[in-house]
């Protein structure tokens, strides 16, 4: 199956700039893992919006009219489709039900979204411990919300996730926050940009009116965070304005923020730098998302934490960008149609240097203890990583010779920026100069069955009711 343009990633950016593209003539393949579009931030909001709008808020209605743009003649979405390979000459290698081919586009915009940023503690790999998205997941997708629950770490997130609780009956016995007043204060530098942002602001006090107002406890400064256990999570034990605390619970909900999912953009060697504001390493494009290799462009939280509004617009102006290369919109047309969007996402960006230095990560579990299992996969600790560097290892590349991290069914995912953090800290090197695991096809594990049946041009279909 050939195509004007391949998108992966079915959120608000791969979206916002299908609708876009394909209004401007292009023909475009929409392909994501999900079985309905609205990747993770409107997640099944097709439905849930319907059945839990009222808890789940109006923020996350909006991905209504996302959805609904996908629904035209040059579309064609490609649910339930996970992508383990792209190839020379733009191939897309991908499995739909068991069933593996390959999809053909002259160009690709990558827009895989972020990834929770793993929150290694003592006790972490409980049955029972589940990052705070995850549990959101669990609201968006079945209804289901965690009982008996502490919500840990840092970000506006977790003030969104109590808040949903609180609405739907079942609020966490308590918000264990990591950041210091200390971080506020020092976030005040970016006060300006942040009353641009003035909506957001006013949104997260609200929230934090209604978690106060359902009598959730909350604890600032949270510092020796661990989860107690022996089959599952028991308790969080940690310590907060210098008293020790242990709330029994039995779900624990951890949250430090996001971070762009940058897989399959590495495996295509796409040019990556260390950003200090997000803490993340984040790919080098131009003002269009352009990358460093001819035909390829990125949009949305996978080039930079900007939120689902960003994203959003992000990818219109992708598309736009994407349809001058193809010649379906003339320069002068194409910033003229971009100028009101362009005015749109500075808006939308002010308030980000703000939040990120007011909600640092829990720097305890950026740089874990030794005994702290920082691959779960693999099982190797923080101690097992330290051990590499004062045997000569300086990368995260080359510490899989040492001892197999990021080889896992992850494949590095949710390890790889703790590896980096440790290696650099134990070799005195910056991020950048200790770098990240080289990612190879494929990106997500394939069967040999499914290799076997890869066939090009045929058995390949959308799910029914997918196409449009």
């Amino acid at each position: 199956m050939r195509f004007d343009l391949i998108i992966l990633g079915a959120g608000p950016a791969g979206m916002a700039a299908a609708r876009e593209a394909a209004e401007a003539g292009l023909s475009v393949a929409l392909v994501d893992e999900q079985p309905r579009a609205g990747g993770q931030i409107y997640r099944d909001v097709a439905r849930a919006a319907k059945e839990r709008g009222e808890i789940l808020g109006p923020d996350y209605a909006h991905g209504l009219g996302l959805v609904r743009g996908i629904e035209h003649e040059r579309i064609t979405h490609f649910a339930g489709t996970v992508v383990w390979a792209i190839e020379e000459g733009f191939a897309v290698s991908c499995t739909q039900e068991g069933q593996a081919m390959q999809l053909h586009g002259a160009r690709i915009l990558i827009a895989t979204g972020a990834l929770e940023r793993p929150m290694p503690v003592p006790g972490w790999t409980l049955p029972g411990v589940m990052t705070a998205g995850a549990g959101q997941i669990l609201l968006k997708a079945s209804g289901m919300v965690a009982r008996r629950a502490v919500l840990v770490g840092s970000g506006p997130l977790l003030y969104l996730i109590a808040a949903q609780m609180v609405r739907a009956g079942v609020p966490p016995l308590a918000l264990i926050k990591t950041q210091e007043r200390t971080d506020f204060t020092k976030a005040l530098r970016h006060l300006p940009g942040a009353l641009w942002g003035w909506r957001y602001l006013l949104k997260g006090a609200r929230m934090l009116s209604e978690i106060r107002r359902a009598g959730v406890a909350r604890y600032r400064g949270a510092q020796g965070i661990a989860i107690d256990g022996t089959q599952a999570a028991e308790a969080v034990r940690f310590s907060a304005g210098g008293t020790a605390h242990r709330i029994a619970c039995d779900t624990v909900l951890l949250h430090h923020g996001v971070v762009p999912n940058t897989q399959a953009a590495r495996s295509l060697g796409i040019a990556h730098r260390w950003d200090a504001g997000q803490s993340a390493f984040l790919p080098v494009l131009d003002q269009w998302g352009a990358t460093d290799q001819p035909g390829i462009w990125m949009a949305g939280d996978g080039t930079g934490i900007g939120g689902a509004k960003q994203a959003e617009i992000a990818g219109r102006l992708v598309a736009l960008a994407i349809a001058g290369d193809a010649g379906r919109i003339e320069p002068d047309a194409l910033d003229r149609r971009a100028a009101p969007l362009w005015r749109q996402s500075r808006g939308e960006l002010a308030a980000r240097p703000f939040l990120d230095a007011a909600y640092p990560p829990y720097a305890a579990a950026v740089r874990p203890a030794d005994e702290v299992t920082v691959c779960r996969c693999e099982e190797i600790s923080a101690g097992d990583i330290r051990r590499y560097a004062s045997l000569g290892c300086l990368g995260p590349n080359q510490a899989k010779a040492f001892g197999r991290p990021g080889m896992g069914p992850c494949q590095g995912r949710y390890c790889g920026l703790t590896v980096t953090a440790l290696l650099a800290e134990a070799n005195g090197r910056s991020e950048d100069e200790t770098g990240y695991y080289r990612i190879r096809a494929p990106i997500k594990p394939v069967t040999l069955g499914e290799l076997a049946q890869m066939q090009e041009g045929e058995g390949f279909a959308p799910i029914k009711g997918e196409t449009h």
